[in-house]
């Protein structure tokens, strides 16, 4: 006989696990992470001004999904309220990737 009705999102999270479910609610914030250690990478290797560049363009996405997408969906993105965290998150990423773009190479004059 087939199932009157479809499976709910927690039914579905529930059969694949654990870690399906936690990736489910957290993806958002997963990409941001992802993100920032590109950065990190980049920093250690001494490309800082480019890995600077990638942690304001991280910043800048965590204010994108935070704007884009429900509170249930963004995870640990919410700290506030929508306005303020897309608010704070859009004016340090941007002051990130400006700093980082127009300030001087170290050692150079």
């Amino acid at each position: 006989m087939i199932d009157a009705e479809p499976p709910t999102a927690e039914k579905r999270a529930a059969e694949h696990g654990p870690v399906a479910q936690f990736l489910r609610c957290h993806l958002p914030m997963v990409a941001v992470a992802l993100v920032i250690v590109v950065a990190v990478v980049f920093i250690a290797s001494e490309r800082w001004r480019r890995g600077a560049l990638f942690f304001g363009g991280a910043t800048l996405l965590a204010a994108a999904f935070r704007l884009c997408l429900p509170t249930a969906q963004v995870g640990l993105l919410a700290v506030r309220s929508k306005p303020f965290d897309v608010g704070a998150l859009t004016a340090l990423g941007a002051a990130i990737v400006f700093i980082a773009a127009t300030i001087n190479s170290l050692g150079v004059s």
